[in-house]
């Protein structure tokens, strides 16, 4: 996939990976300069924090059942809900995070 002349990885597979956390939309849980960490083939449940390509961007929100389909929610709730037809948007769950140089605040997500 490309996207703005970039091309976009395709998360299905491999190994675990970390990236950042930047903005409020996760909190108050997921705070922004936090690390979280995602496994491409974790389980995508009610309630697992994902990583989703929707619209053309990544994004990172709660993955929750909505009726008959799912949404991605934000935390704060400054930030709307997304609805999703099916899972196929979800890339990755969130099985970690972490905040550089402090080991103490760490968590696990399973």
């Amino acid at each position: 996939m490309q996207t703005n002349d970039m091309a976009v990885p395709e998360c299905r597979g491999g190994e675990s990976f970390a990236l950042m956390v930047m903005g409020h939309s996760m909190a108050p849980e997921f705070l922004e300069g936090e690390i979280i960490i995602i496994e491409p083939e974790g389980l995508a449940k009610d309630g697992a924090y994902v990583l989703a390509w929707h619209n053309e961007e990544w994004t990172f929100r709660q993955l929750l059942r909505s009726g008959a389909g799912w949404v991605l929610h934000p935390l704060s709730p400054a930030f709307a809900d997304v609805p999703l037809a099916d899972l196929s948007a979800v890339r990755g769950v969130i099985i970690q995070k972490a905040l550089p140089g402090r080991r103490r605040a760490s968590k696990h997500y399973i």
